[in-house]
C-alpha cells in the first residue's frame, strides 16, 4: 500500500512540477549561455525549487494557521489553481514570460525557473495536503525522487531537446494539463465535501 501511495505521490507531483514545461522555458532563456552556464543554471534552479519545497513541507499547516485558514479551505483554493495550471498547460500557454527571462541574468533565470514555474502555488498546495493526508515522510520521498529527476532532465537538456523535440514536448505538456486539471477537480471536491459536514 505504501508503494502504491508513494507511485501515486510521485506522479503527482511531477505532473505539478512539470519539468518538460519548464525545460522549454529553460532552453530558451539560457540559449546565449554557453554549455557551462546552461548547467550551473539548471542547477540553481533546481536548487532554489528545492528550498522552496522544504520549506512548505517542514512549516506545512503552520502557514495555514498564519494567514488564518484550514486544510479544507486551502484545498478549495489549491484545487482551483490546479485546475488552472492544467488548463495553461493543455492548451499550450506560456507558464512564464519568456521574452523577459531572456534578457536576465543566471540567477534571474534560475529564480524564474525555480519558482514559479517548478515550485509554484499548485506544488505548495499539493505538499501540505499530501503531508497532511500521507504524512511528511512519504511525501518528502516522493518530493524528493521528483525534485531528482528534473535535475537530471535539466542536466540533460541539450540531448532531451534534440531527442524530442519541441512538438514531443509539447504533446505531453497537454497530455499532464489534463492530468493537472483531474487533480484540481478531486481537490476542490475533496474540500468542498468536509467543509459542508463540517
Amino acid at each position: 500500500m505504501t508503494l502504491k501511495i508513494l507511485l501515486q505521490l510521485v506522479i503527482l507531483f511531477l505532473v505539478i512540477f512539470d519539468p518538460l514545461a519548464s525545460l522549454m522555458v529553460f532552453m530558451v532563456a539560457s540559449k546565449p549561455m554557453s554549455p557551462k552556464e546552461r548547467k550551473a543554471t539548471a542547477r540553481l534552479a533546481v536548487l532554489v525549487a528545492s528550498w522552496l519545497a522544504l520549506a512548505v513541507l517542514i512549516a506545512g499547516e503552520g502557514i495555514l494557521v498564519l494567514f488564518n485558514t484550514n486544510l479544507n479551505e486551502f484545498k478549495v483554493a489549491g484545487g482551483i489553481i490546479l485546475g488552472l495550471l492544467g488548463i495553461k498547460m493543455a492548451i499550450g500557454k506560456p507558464l512564464a514570460d519568456i521574452g523577459a527571462a531572456k534578457n536576465n541574468s543566471t540567477r534571474a533565470i534560475a529564480a524564474i525557473i525555480g519558482t514559479p514555474l517548478l515550485t509554484g502555488p499548485a506544488v505548495m498546495t499539493s505538499i501540505m495536503i499530501s503531508t497532511h493526508d500521507y504524512g511528511r515522510p512519504i511525501t518528502a520521498l516522493a518530493v524528493g525522487i521528483v525534485l531528482f529527476i528534473t535535475a537530471v532532465i535539466f542536466h540533460k537538456a541539450d540531448t532531451l531537446q534534440k531527442f524530442v523535440g519541441t512538438t514531443g514536448i509539447q504533446v505531453g505538456t497537454t497530455f499532464l494539463g489534463l492530468v493537472t486539471i483531474s487533480w484540481g477537480v478531486k481537490f476542490i471536491i475533496a474540500g468542498l465535501k468536509a467543509i459542508i459536514a463540517g
